[in-house]
């Protein structure tokens, strides 16, 4: 179990160490700083922080002696001719209007750096970088310079490859919210998953397209949305046009993959190509972003529930997480610890995280949670943390 956690907070990055007398935070990193998404690089202990300066755009991180000394790198780019279709929030008060007729076309630019992952131990400088809209990229020396996987962005589930001219097939991925701070409306890819086993073999979610597959490293991509329900779409089992929240796999058992969907919690155990609804509205296991797994029980999972849509807060103004320890078959929630009056915390995708026995979530309205009996009984880390957007042990 790791002693070590790492915070991406709306100012800063906060890292916490456990000690004979508890938790203890560290005086703020990158203070006054968005922090999109912080975390560790397993293989080599490198801490990485992705920053949203506003003004000045999005722009990575990286520490090399535990955040004692960060460095900033050179943002990644798009290369010249990268262009996207243009999507439009379906809504009668945003400022643009659906286009009729041919697609709009916009050259690409990276408004976010949303989710971080990390080669296989034979890949020692391989980092992966998910971005809004929609990019994967890839370096191959610990971050120095990046590549655009073109594979993925000019894939036929959006329509193509736009380098060479017009779409030569039809768009399947939709906006995401997330981006809608930004002045736009685009899809992004918030999870990437590298198989343990074999580091060519990767996962990514795109909120709104869906899960896409790699078993060469990245030169071709395969939808795995079979299983899959949509509530909102004309055909709730479509290929394409899914919301995943957040994708994770179990390290011990790679072939169980678990999904927070914004229309439910979805598990697999065939690495993907069949995912099963596993939610319990009644229950009110339903709709949340984030999602963790057992790091050896691929059957065991934690979520931690919301209320969907505008709302987006605690079910009951009481804060629990669930737990499945069979596959989803039952759900059991876990409200020792958490407050369950006036509650109104909001857990985002990748502010729940799992080591060991261990479990810590962190809220939008700077609370932060941690469990030493898997999720049995809770205590609070602090009420006054700046909003919490990411949680990784270390």
């Amino acid at each position: 179990m790791s002693d070590t956690l790492i915070l991406g907070t709306r100012k800063g990055t906060v890292i916490l160490d456990r000690t004979t007398s508890g938790w203890q935070a560290r005086p703020i990193l990158h203070a006054g700083i968005t922090v999109c998404y912080a975390t560790r690089d397993p293989r080599d202990g490198t801490l990485w922080a992705s920053l949203d300066h506003g003004h000045w755009g999005p722009k990575l991180s990286r520490s090399r002696d535990g955040g004692e000394t960060w460095e900033d790198l050179s943002t990644l780019k798009y290369p010249e001719g990268a262009r996207h279709i243009l999507q439009y929030l379906p809504t009668p008060d945003f400022e643009a209007e659906a286009p009729t007729g041919e697609p709009d076309y916009a050259n690409a630019t990276v408004y976010k750096i949303w989710y971080l992952a990390f080669g296989g131990p034979n890949q020692p400088g391989r980092v992966y970088a998910g971005t809004i809209p929609g990019g994967l990229f890839i370096s191959d020396d610990g971050g120095d310079s990046w590549t655009l996987n073109r594979p993925l962005w000019n894939h036929e589930s959006r329509g193509g490859d736009l380098f060479a001219g017009g779409a030569t097939s039809e768009n399947h991925w939709g906006g995401t919210p997330a981006s809608i701070d930004y002045g736009v409306f685009e899809p992004g890819i918030h999870s990437i998953l590298v198989d343990p086993r074999e580091p060519n073999h990767l996962h990514v979610a795109v909120s709104s397209a869906g899960v896409l597959e790699s078993t060469d490293g990245g030169e071709t991509w395969v939808g795995r949305n079979q299983g899959m329900l949509m509530d909102y779409l004309p055909n709730p089992a479509a290929d394409w046009g899914h919301d995943p929240h957040y994708i994770t796999q179990c390290p011990g058992q790679p072939e169980h993959l678990w999904q927070q969907n914004h229309c439910g919690v979805f598990y697999s155990n065939d690495g993907a190509k069949q995912w099963k609804k596993v939610s319990v509205p009644e229950a009110g296991v339903h709709f949340g972003f984030p999602i963790a797994v057992d790091e050896q029980d691929g059957s065991t999972a934690w979520v931690v529930p919301a209320r969907a849509d505008m709302a987006r807060m605690t079910l009951d103004g009481g804060l629990f997480v669930a737990r499945t320890t069979d596959g989803g078959e039952s759900w059991q929630k876990l409200r020792q610890g958490l407050p369950q009056e006036h509650a109104h915390d909001i857990v985002f995708r990748h502010a729940l995280d799992v080591s060991g026995d261990r479990l810590c979530f962190g809220s939008t309205t700077g609370n932060a949670y941690v469990s030493e009996d898997r999720g049995d009984t809770w205590q609070c880390l602090g009420n006054n943390f700046p909003p919490i957007y990411s949680v990784r042990f270390g």
